[in-house]
């Protein structure tokens, strides 16, 4: 199937893609004149060499390719991009994001329902580094005019990006993404683009092209594209917001996440039980939506020069509150978690998220209770205090986030804990990297202490 559509396409070679457990697309390039052999055996890895865990002596990681995503490059036709899934000794790798999402997929499906979603990806268009320059130099932002104290949506730095993010939003429409808005955002050289939701792997598939496709394209434009979630302190950070719904998986498949009260923002029983899991299950995993040290740089910014960081501060809904952990846009039978950054590997923010309101769906955890109407970044209002004080608190960095994961009985129960613990025992040798790191905050406060 592969071989023929290839055919028929022009594509000489096939890239055979997968991301490891921090998010990092890692592929080979296989000929056409070989594909099919590939395709039906599988491409090695040596998976000890990514972030995946497995040690030297486990042999050979095998990529298959999913017919169905199989992506000629806008700007390199000949090449066609195809997400795999992994497989090792004749069985899927249990922690491979792809299959731990398509797992929780077929669970939610088990349970009658089908999962929609959609992601709000923000990014950073810098400078590249100049020549002779050293590795980790301070960021710059790419436009010297990008200068506002609130920068967001402003018409002449989104025009000045024109020649990239139309160039972004051809492609898209190109491949049928159907793109539907580009907009500066809340911070100087930061920007976001929509496209239409659907299936939650077929998002995954293509916010994880989406990166790979703007990464790509800013180098050619002599700009560096970054999805950090806090590469500059008095910003606002990069989120990634992301929007879910349910559909009856028979009959008509209808959103089954409306008609409920209005008093609940007119969500249905079905969806409170969805969010009751997701507020439930914030603190455990944070860890995945956040995954990095620097998330945490977003997610505790006392504020920014544009007034407000935009992340929540803790595990609340609301309407169309941005405030909230989780929105419900009005008039729109569907629920918003606005925890996530862009560092979040793309096939478990979904992943968790299912795995969240699955546990919900299966009454493991209670239902979600009123909505919490109020602006929780006022934090003096003795109302938000009160709030504040009740609701589920969220990790202050990442070392808390990874043990509350662990010690999360509901998301080991749908995750599985093959997936938690080989998650953890990458995540926190990242945090010991971490904290063994001699920076120059310290030199400058100790040195002569």
């Amino acid at each position: 199937e592969i071989a023929e559509k290839g055919a028929g396409l022009g594509i000489k070679f096939f890239q055979f893609s997968f991301v490891d457990l921090f998010g990092v697309q890692r592929s080979k390039l296989v000929p056409a004149q070989r594909v099919q052999e590939l395709a039906t055996n599988g491409a090695g890895f040596a998976g000890f060499a990514t972030h995946i865990d497995m040690d030297p002596t486990m042999g050979d990681l095998l990529a298959i390719p999913d017919p169905a995503t199989l992506t000629p490059l806008p700007w390199r036709p000949e090449v066609g991009w195809l997400s795999c899934n992994l497989v090792h000794n004749g069985t899927d790798l249990d922690h491979s994001p792809r299959n731990v999402l398509r797992k929780v997929v077929a669970a939610l499906e088990a349970e009658g329902v089908a999962m929609k979603v959609g992601v709000e990806c923000e990014f950073f268009l810098l400078d590249a580094p100049g020549p002779g320059e050293k590795p980790g130099a301070a960021p710059r932002i790419g436009d010297p005019l990008d200068t506002q104290g609130k920068p967001c949506y402003d018409s002449h730095a989104l025009m000045r990006r024109y020649d990239y993010i139309s160039e972004l939003c051809t492609h898209m429409e190109t491949m049928g993404w159907g793109p539907y808005q580009a907009d500066h955002e809340d911070a100087s050289g930061q920007f976001e683009i929509n496209w239409d939701y659907d299936d939650a792997l077929l998002t995954a598939d293509r916010a994880v092209f989406f990166k790979y496709m703007a990464r790509t394209l800013a180098e050619a434009h002599g700009l560096r594209a970054t999805f950090m979630p806090k590469p500059f302190a008095g910003l606002t950070g990069s989120g990634c917001h992301a929007h879910v719904s349910l559909v009856s998986t028979t009959g008509q498949k209808q959103n089954v996440c409306g008609g409920g009260e209005a008093a609940m923002h007119g969500l249905s029983v079905t969806a409170l039980k969805f969010l009751g899991g997701l507020l439930a299950h914030a603190p455990g995993y944070t860890a995945i939506t956040n995954p990095s040290v620097n998330s945490f740089k977003r997610l505790n910014a006392r504020s920014t020069t544009s007034g407000a960081t935009w992340s929540p501060t803790a595990a609340t809904w609301a309407g169309n509150n941005r405030s909230a952990l989780v929105r419900v846009p009005s008039g729109a039978p569907r629920m918003e978690l606005r925890l996530a950054d862009m560092a979040a590997n793309q096939y478990l923010l979904p992943a968790v998220m299912g795995a969240a309101g699955l546990d919900g769906l299966q009454g493991n955890v209670p239902i979600a209770p009123p909505p919490v109407n109020l602006n929780m970044y006022h934090a003096h209002d003795p109302a938000v205090a009160a709030a504040l004080a009740t609701a589920g608190k969220l990790p202050p960095n990442l070392r808390e986030a990874l043990n509350a994961l662990d010690a999360s009985a509901g998301l080991r129960r749908q995750l599985g804990d093959g997936f938690v613990d080989a998650y953890l025992k990458l995540r926190r040798a990242h945090w010991e990297a971490y904290t063994s790191h001699l920076s120059q905050w310290e030199i400058q406060e100790y040195l002569d202490c």
